[in-house]
């Protein structure tokens, strides 16, 4: 590229901020009444259809808006919340080069001190975020990679926390991944007995002597309940009671679960107002299943479900229908998924993407090929979100606000994507400009637009950014081209879902 960095980014400024970009915001009002498939040329579709598979999706590819023209936008998100009628053998395949995310926690273990990639420096946690960023990327379970990310954020694990450096990869591959749309009394009791949670969460020092209220606490206020679900500290205490003796075994098979009857409290208790018979591993194990199908926990889920895929603030009836079905169906999330989708989408309102949303659906909506390796991870870094890193249990933040102050690694970003400067990832903007047809900029920056935002820059706007390209003489076409891109991937309009 003929321009300097400086002069780049005062062009992409251009198109960053354009007041037309407003027009462009996601409208999702009609959407119930969209119910037969609508045509799609290959970038432009209607603009709400493109809206919301962007918000359900890391990014709205020609694949999914050609899959949602063919059967309707309603039976996509029906087929997407029946995941697994999907195949997704192209994105397994390509986790195929991963050595550590099928190893039991005993062979992770062995590896958890070493770098096993000579080449790339790789260590166990490295693998489980490069996966992770290429399920994102390139999975066609779309919704699934979703539910995914909410519940590895509701039942965060930080990697830099001692064994969760080895332990999270059995956890996200055993946890979160079989159950995100199973139901949530299997997902809870299966974290309850995840030893990455329970180290994380200190409950292997949670002894009959020395009893470890962390984990009891969390697992009330983060994981089921809600802080104003009804219970109090002497709840807090009780549970942790019940929860003694839960660890993990240190030797042989190391990294299971192991309840260590020696540790245990065997003394009467009682939680939430009821006695809890003596029973050993049982004891926590009754909790669990009640916490599970709690009245405060459908709420609970429901608002933070709705608040994730519909509102920053969603509507207090949504989430009381929402915590319906959840109490209806014994927590049973596909149905819960479905509740929200159906009555939720007439209330949904953009949010700022996060560091994870942007990358992703940048790479998603330009057809890039990426690795998922280090040097893009680093850009996640920069912006705040780096895969499984969250300090505290509650996990990465799921509103706006905490993510719009920091905005010069994503202008950073899209420079360095569209120079193919970022290791491991490229885009072909040759390819792009064929297939888009384009015999100018102005054409190409609508077509670009659309592809992008789901709508196209108005005509005034297309010519003024021809015009200030041309002015300061941004090189060849394929250079003009790589501004238009990154001005779009900086754009107000691109940060939003």
């Amino acid at each position: 590229m003929n321009l300097s960095r400086r002069d780049f980014l005062k062009l992409a400024g251009l198109v960053a901020g354009s007041a037309a970009l407003s027009s462009c915001a996601p409208l999702y009002e009609n959407l119930a009444r969209l119910d037969s498939p609508l045509p799609f040329d290959g970038v432009r579709a209607d603009p709400q259809i493109f809206a919301l598979i962007n918000r359900l999706s890391f990014g709205a590819r020609r694949e999914d808006l050609t899959r949602a023209a063919e059967i309707g936008i309603h039976a996509w998100v029906a087929e997407q919340v029946e995941y697994t009628g999907v195949s997704d053998d192209a994105c397994n395949l390509r986790l195929r080069q991963f050595k550590t995310i099928d190893l039991s926690a005993n062979d992770l273990f062995d590896l958890s001190d070493k770098i096993f990639d000579d080449q790339d420096k790789l260590t166990v946690p490295d693998e489980l975020r490069q996966a992770t960023l290429m399920r994102q990327a390139y999975s066609r379970r779309q919704l699934y990679e979703r539910t995914v990310e909410f519940w590895s954020d509701h039942f965060n694990i930080s990697t830099e926390k001692g064994d969760c450096f080895y332990l999270k990869t059995v956890d996200d591959r055993e946890v979160i991944r079989p159950h995100a749309l199973g139901f949530f009394g299997d997902l809870l009791w299966a974290s309850s007995h995840s030893p990455a949670m329970l180290f994380y969460l200190d409950n292997q020092s949670n002894l009959k002597d020395a009893p470890n209220e962390n984990y009891a606490r969390e697992v009330m206020e983060l994981h089921s309940l809600g802080v104003d679900g009804g219970y109090n500290q002497q709840d807090v205490m009780e549970l942790a009671r019940c929860l003694t003796g839960w660890t993990m075994k240190e030797h042989f098979w190391r990294g299971d679960f192991h309840f260590d009857a020696d540790l245990h409290d065997t003394a009467p208790k009682k939680v939430l107002g009821k006695n809890i018979p003596v029973g050993g591993l049982d004891e926590g194990e009754r909790v669990i299943r009640d916490l599970s199908l709690h009245p405060s926990t459908a709420h609970f889920l429901g608002f933070k479900l709705c608040r994730r895929f519909i509102a920053d603030e969603p509507p207090a009836a949504l989430v009381s229908s929402v915590a319906e079905t959840f109490t209806a169906t014994n927590g049973d999330l596909r149905a819960v998924m479905q509740t929200l989708l159906s009555e939720g989408v007439p209330h949904i309102q953009p949010k700022f993407k996060r560091p994870a949303d942007f990358i992703i659906s940048s790479l998603r909506l330009l057809d890039a090929r990426t690795d998922g390796g280090k040097p893009l991870q680093r850009y996640l870094a920069r912006m705040g979100q780096p895969y499984f890193t969250w300090p505290t249990p509650d996990g990465y933040p799921d509103i706006s606000a905490p993510w719009m102050s920091n905005l010069m690694p994503r202008w950073q970003f899209a420079a360095a994507l569209v120079q193919n400067e970022i290791k491991g990832t490229e885009i072909d903007v040759e390819h792009l400009l064929e297939i888009s047809g384009a015999s100018d900029i102005e054409t190409f920056t609508k077509w670009t637009s659309t592809l992008l935002l789901g709508a196209p820059l108005p005509d005034d706007d297309c010519q003024k950014m021809a015009s200030a390209l041309h002015e300061a003489g941004a090189g060849d076409e394929i250079s003009t081209a790589r501004v238009v891109i990154a001005g779009l991937l900086a754009s107000p309009a691109f940060q939003w879902k």
